[in-house]
């Protein structure tokens, strides 16, 4: 029996656009992805998140299912524009009751709300009037909206995420144009990504300075596959750091170093903005954890010059920025997502955050799987997901038997939900959702999470 810290906390996760639903009620506002979804194409069958989960109706069920299944934390995103509709100004309050309710409902069932702040789904508004993240404005209203959740939510919520995933938002969003708000451009990711990484720094000096009495935490959430050197030449070892840097330390390093690697600023000249130097101490050290999103891995070579078509959820950044060649093991098991099932690589990818930033403590707050789940008999026999959790967390214990400071773990997802461009066909949940009928039926893997979290060990 695999033995974990026994104030390991165990938890899951779901963010809001993908579960909440009732997107036209209550006085919410639009936001980029109710008109993304909106555009013919962008999303698989034209689907969208109006109804999603029913989340928004259905809360003291879903909570009371979280219960069941022994989780001791429950991470979710506030959807920004259901309490600030334009983004800032008038306050919803109607929303406002909504989260503090949900936030209530967990506590009464013991379970530890984690709070994200921003989980893509920017109000519709500040896109449209201040060129969303392109937008130095935006800084400051981030920092508005950030105020406006520690002054209502902190008194009953400890633990914060300002971000989820800046380089999603950043590279499909303004990058690829895969996701909302859908733009195209190989310089904009890279401003949408510096105002970021400010408006990150600004909300959580508001929280030190202005709610330190609420003696909670905050900190960022980065995603980061592994990048394994195809070879052991020095020019693939050195394209797979190179890989790292550009996805991981491109936000990461500003916050714990106090600026970007420079592998990125030799690569990318005037493309890259520059901090200044009150920016750079305002940035760093404002991260109390390192929240981590993990799913993958990939060989990383050194470019060949040859182009190579990668799927967007490869992770691949813009390549021609990079230089590197990525690839699979076509004996790797994937996913319904063609993400490859290295456990191997989750375990490096720790050692490698406690290495480059001084050992600190990171939280897994997203690791999961999507795969077809076939409902027979009312169940899903999902093995392929049970052998996926199980591989991964060994890799995290490992990870933690040598000197890792892993303090916790969120499984992706509670339950099946709106998948952002692939809709609702793509899996990721504990628990299966009939999304006709929106029932949620638990899985074999929700079964097996429940012995996880009550006896803080794992039969591998």
């Amino acid at each position: 029996m695999k033995k974990f810290p026994k104030d390991f906390l165990w938890g899951t996760a779901t963010s809001s656009y993908q579960i909440e639903g009732a997107a036209k009620e209550y006085g919410k506002g639009p936001s980029i992805w109710d008109a993304f979804c909106n555009i013919p194409g962008r999303v698989h069958n034209a689907e969208t998140g109006e109804i999603a989960c029913d989340h928004y109706h259905r809360y003291k069920e879903d909570i009371q299912l979280m219960k069941e299944m022994g989780v001791k934390a429950y991470r979710f995103s506030i959807a920004w524009a259901r309490i600030l509709p334009e983004g800032k100004g008038k306050v919803n309050e109607e929303g406002i009751q909504f989260y503090s309710d949900l936030i209530d409902e967990l506590l009464n069932a013991d379970i530890v709300p984690w709070v994200t702040l921003y989980h893509w789904d920017l109000p519709l508004a500040l896109q449209l009037e201040e060129d969303g993240w392109l937008g130095k404005s935006i800084i400051d209203s981030f920092a508005d909206y950030a105020d406006l959740c520690f002054s209502r939510f902190g008194d009953r919520v400890k633990n914060w995420i300002t971000l989820n995933e800046p380089w999603v938002a950043s590279i499909l969003g303004y990058g690829q144009g895969v996701f909302a708000p859908g733009r195209k451009s190989n310089s904009e990711p890279y401003m949408a990504a510096h105002n970021l990484i400010l408006a990150h720094a600004k909300a959580v000096h508001v929280y030190r300075e202005s709610y330190s009495y609420q003696r909670g935490q905050i900190g960022i959430t980065n995603n980061c596959d592994w990048r394994e050197p195809l070879t052991n030449s020095q020019e693939d070892q050195q394209a797979a750091e190179r890989a790292l840097e550009f996805f991981l330390a491109w936000f990461a390093d500003p916050i714990y170093k106090g600026d970007y690697p420079e592998v990125m600023k030799e690569r990318l000249g005037e493309r890259l903005p520059v901090f200044t130097p009150e920016e750079k101490k305002i940035i760093k050290g404002t991260s109390d954890f390192f929240g981590l999103n993990h799913y993958t891995t990939m060989y990383a070579a050194q470019a060949s010059g040859e182009k190579k078509e990668i799927s967007v959820h490869g992770n691949g950044g813009i390549s021609e920025d990079q230089e590197v060649d990525l690839s699979l093991d076509e004996n790797w098991d994937v996913t319904l997502m063609d993400w490859a099932v290295v456990p191997w690589g989750c375990k490096k990818l720790l050692k490698w955050i406690d290495e480059r930033y001084d050992k600190p403590n990171i939280y897994i707050t997203e690791n999961g799987c999507a795969y077809s789940d076939e409902l027979v008999d009312g169940k899903v026999e999902d093995t392929n997901r049970v052998n996926f959790y199980k591989g991964y967390l060994e890799a995290c214990e490992e990870a933690i038997s040598e000197g890792v400071q892993l303090k916790g773990y969120f499984a992706w997802s509670f339950m099946d939900n709106f998948e952002w461009a692939s809709g609702y066909e793509k899996r990721f949940g504990l628990h299966y959702v009939d999304f006709k009928t929106l029932k949620r039926i638990p899985k074999k893997s929700a079964l097996w999470f429940r012995e996880v979290t009550a006896a803080n060990s794992v039969d591998f």
